[in-house]
């Protein structure tokens, strides 16, 4: 009877053991999700920051400078469920604006162009990574989430369920074969 206990209170013991595991596992990747889309925040803003410094820059013709300008504001002021939307613009308005031949040769031909340039470059080429890095997290997340001990047990507690950040981040031609310093 008491070796039945003891055996009882070992495998109560183990079990608890696994689940506190696995409940710090996914505690840690929640908190990967967060520094992940901490720096894709950064990321964005930084994107929208150079792009609006570029539209207003004088360098680009007035057309192409309201165009960046206006969807580097709206990308910098959209509200969280709006986000993804206006980031995807953003990546339109790049791509529409820089992917005329001429218009990053008068960029880098402008005093202080060609690190604007590679500042647009390198921004524009770290979006797609930090993305990358926060969906990877999410993706991890969501697959030990779907296991039956955490759901059964809660051990996700009430942490929101979380979610891929999806945009088009395509950059442009003229800025996506640049080699990076």
């Amino acid at each position: 009877m008491t070796s039945t206990l003891i055996w009882i209170a070992v495998s109560l013991i183990a079990v608890g053991l696994y689940l506190s595991w696995t409940a710090g596992r996914l505690d840690r990747l929640h908190a990967r999700i967060d520094a992940a889309r901490a720096a894709l925040d950064a990321q964005l803003l930084r994107r929208a920051s150079v792009a609006q410094e570029l539209a207003t820059s004088g360098v680009l013709d007035p057309a192409a400078s309201i165009v960046l300008y206006e969807a580097a504001h709206a990308a910098r002021q959209a509200e969280e469920d709006q986000r993804e939307v206006a980031e995807s613009e953003l990546s339109q308005a790049l791509r529409a604006v820089l992917g005329e031949a001429g218009q990053m040769e008068a960029v880098r031909a402008a005093p202080g162009g060609p690190d604007a340039a590679e500042e647009l470059a390198q921004a524009v080429r770290r979006v797609p990574m930090a993305r990358r890095f926060h969906n990877d997290a999410v993706r991890a997340a969501r697959a030990l989430r779907r296991h039956r001990k955490v759901r059964w047990f809660r051990l996700a507690g009430h942490a929101p369920f979380p979610l891929a950040f999806e945009m088009d981040d395509e950059p442009p031609v003229a800025l996506a074969d640049r080699p990076t310093t």
